[in-house]
């Protein structure tokens, strides 16, 4: 089992032989943001037996970036995506099969099982979008269970939503100097690392993607969210290993099953 992490929310996770990519977002520039470290993502970032969408932020769910998937790839959004955001549907025209999920679900992508687990963070199309579509996680059970927490906050159950995972990609920052409900930061991803209490864990969503013109705003919640979940980390979850990756830097998590 193998965890890469490009950048924000997207990582690269391979297990028994299958290749999952989880929100991928390649681009340098997003509206107003500009991505501040760590180069693009090389093309084999794209490559993928299926894709999962946690929820329908523009910075989740960017459609060049899935444009860039091969056609006949499988890609898992939430319930009522395609009706929220339809150029999901121009997507499907040209190849990619779109499988809507919710809370619960299961699907098999070769011998990995994917399962859908709740998330607590607005799941609109921003910045108008009628609430259609619920903010996921996901499950990813082959020879390891990694959990894949998208955007959330910390929330009651949580821990037996998810379930027994080895390995917890937790985000642990944002994109701005402020961050809004719904989100953890690195005390609160150190709380339900805590809570979660896998064998591993591999903090995103940081230190990758900020809002032009604002460089010397907060420069601190963009440089050191995953200094500061290690630190955490290491008092709430002492006995998680937790890999800090850089951009591009893949992992193998030992994990005992």
């Amino acid at each position: 089992m193998e965890v890469t992490w490009w950048g924000h929310a997207t990582c690269t996770v391979e297990d028994s032989g299958v290749r999952l990519l989880t929100d991928p977002l390649f681009a340098r520039r997003l509206a107003h943001l500009r991505r501040r470290r760590g180069a693009a993502p090389p093309p084999e970032a794209a490559v993928a037996d299926a894709v999962l969408v946690s929820h329908l932020h523009a910075d989740h769910l960017h459609l060049p970036s899935l444009a860039r998937v091969a056609p006949g790839t499988r890609l898992i959004v939430p319930r009522g995506a395609p009706g929220a955001v339809p150029g999901l549907r121009r997507l499907a025209a040209h190849g990619l099969r779109l499988c809507e999920v919710e809370p619960g679900d299961e699907l098999a992508v070769g011998a990995v099982t994917v399962r859908a687990v709740p998330a607590l963070h607005d799941g609109r199309r921003l910045p108008v979008g009628p609430h259609r579509s619920p903010a996921l996680g996901y499950v990813l059970e082959g020879e390891a269970r990694t959990y894949f927490a998208g955007d959330t906050g910390l929330f009651d159950g949580m821990a037996e939503a998810v379930g027994p995972v080895d390995v917890a990609l937790l985000p642990v920052g944002g994109w701005g100097p402020h961050l809004g409900h719904g989100h953890l930061d690195a005390g609160r991803a150190a709380q339900a690392l805590a809570a979660l209490s896998p064998a591993a864990a591999v903090p995103v969503h940081y230190g990758t993607y900020w809002p032009i013109g604002m460089d010397a705003v907060r420069p601190h919640e963009f440089h050191a969210p995953g200094d500061e979940f290690v630190r955490h980390a290491r008092r709430l979850a002492p006995k998680v290993t937790v890999h800090r990756l850089g951009h591009g830097e893949r992992v193998r998590p030992e994990v005992a099953r």
